[in-house]
């Protein structure tokens, strides 16, 4: 039976309380901390929970010797500091994305889990949907042959209102805007399915947030070996349609679901070829079905790694990954230069200092909210 603590009780910490709660015989949830302990509160009587509620992550940590794995549910500002003081007191964590606000505090991270042996797992639950999962695996059946283009389009709505929050829409607290609070998720599964670019230009903008430093849209192309990649991370486009469209040698495939594939005219035109969109298809629905979704399917992931001395799915260098790639669009875009990949320490924006120093300052924030009502939050498509 693992013990488990959750760290934050805002929008996010419905999702990990319910996944958790999926499996009462592998775990069970002791002990919750919010700097609104009322906030706590309410998700213990919400979730029908035994547990104790504190204040703040020491007092549960000094409280809850039992505690085996945390969840991190707090705002990205503070999930290195957490995440290390768990680590160091000899627990296993599950880190909310993004996995920190610079490269600096994810190297931390990392540093950490490996000198005291802890599992470091950083959230990506749209890699536990099936059709990301099954898209993943249809890739590498190389039945579509390699990759020549990808278009990710992390499209999202977010009001005028939402950067009121007191944490978000700065670079010190938030850590950048809607590329890297929303399109993480598809830049993860991006990194997941191409690996890391080679360079990374960008250009960002604020068109509809004037109470954000941050941006609410930005475009990316990214590099790689006989390929390239576009991004697009918004909050605001209406309707927030999300897809990732894999353009390869031989067929085009994504996620919705569809494929195309074309053979060449002796004049170099196309022509269908619907044998191949069958063998796609055919390979696409022939893996099973994931069988638990995002939150919940990340949770049994690590919970076995756990239960068997494995490792989950997502590491924390698979989480640093994706920040690595998302920082190099804001040296990019910051910059107007590309950037080239590794980033490593010493370059400009591998720390939070450095970021909030060079990072465009869109609009100064002016005033802000404490706490919002607490209200079902989007999470992004279905993929269907």
């Amino acid at each position: 039976m693992v013990n488990v603590a959750i760290i934050g009780a805002g929008n996010i910490a419905p999702a990990h309380l319910a996944g958790y709660g999926l499996f009462p015989e592998r775990c069970r949830i002791v002990a919750l901390a919010d700097i609104y302990p009322d906030k706590a509160e309410k998700k213990k009587a919400d979730f029908h929970l035994d547990a104790g509620v504190y204040d703040s992550h020491t007092e549960l940590l000094k409280r809850h010797p039992e505690v085996q794995l945390v969840s991190i549910c707090t705002p990205p500002f503070t999930h290195a500091s957490l995440a290390v003081d768990c680590m160091r007191a000899g627990k296993d964590v599950l880190v909310e994305k993004p996995m920190a606000s610079s490269l600096a505090e994810c190297d931390l991270m990392i540093q950490v889990a490996k000198e005291t042996g802890r599992t470091l797992s950083v959230v990506a639950q749209n890699r536990f949907r099936t059709p990301i999962m099954n898209l993943k695996r249809t890739l590498d059946t190389g039945l579509a042959g390699p990759v020549v283009h990808a278009q990710v389009d992390s499209f999202w709505w977010r009001g005028h209102s939402y950067y009121d929050l007191w944490w978000r829409g700065t670079w010190e607290k938030e850590g950048g805007g809607c590329t890297l609070n929303h399109a993480v998720h598809h830049i993860d599964m991006l990194c997941w399915t191409l690996g890391k670019p080679s360079a990374v230009q960008a250009v960002m903008a604020n068109t509809s947030h004037d109470n954000a430093e941050v941006e609410d849209l930005s475009v990316a192309i990214l590099t790689y070996p006989g390929a390239l990649a576009q991004i697009t991370s918004s909050t605001v486009h209406h309707g927030e349609e999300q897809q990732l469209i894999f353009q390869c040698k031989n067929a085009r495939i994504s996620a919705p679901w569809k494929v195309t594939a074309s053979v060449s005219r002796p004049n170099g035109f196309p022509d269908p070829h619907p044998g191949l969109e069958a063998a796609l298809t055919d390979a696409y629905r022939g893996f099973p079905d994931v069988v638990y979704e995002a939150h919940e399917g990340q949770i049994d992931n690590v919970l076995t790694a756990l239960e068997t001395g494995g490792q989950p799915l997502i590491s924390g260098e698979d989480g640093r990954t994706t920040i690595e790639v998302i920082t190099a669009i804001y040296q990019a875009a910051s910059t107007g230069v590309a950037v080239r990949l590794p980033l490593v320490p010493g370059t400009p924006f591998y720390t939070r200092e450095g970021i909030m120093a060079d990072a465009i300052h869109f609009y100064e924030k002016k005033s802000a909210v404490e706490n919002f009502a607490d209200e079902a939050i989007t999470t992004g498509g279905k993929y269907k």
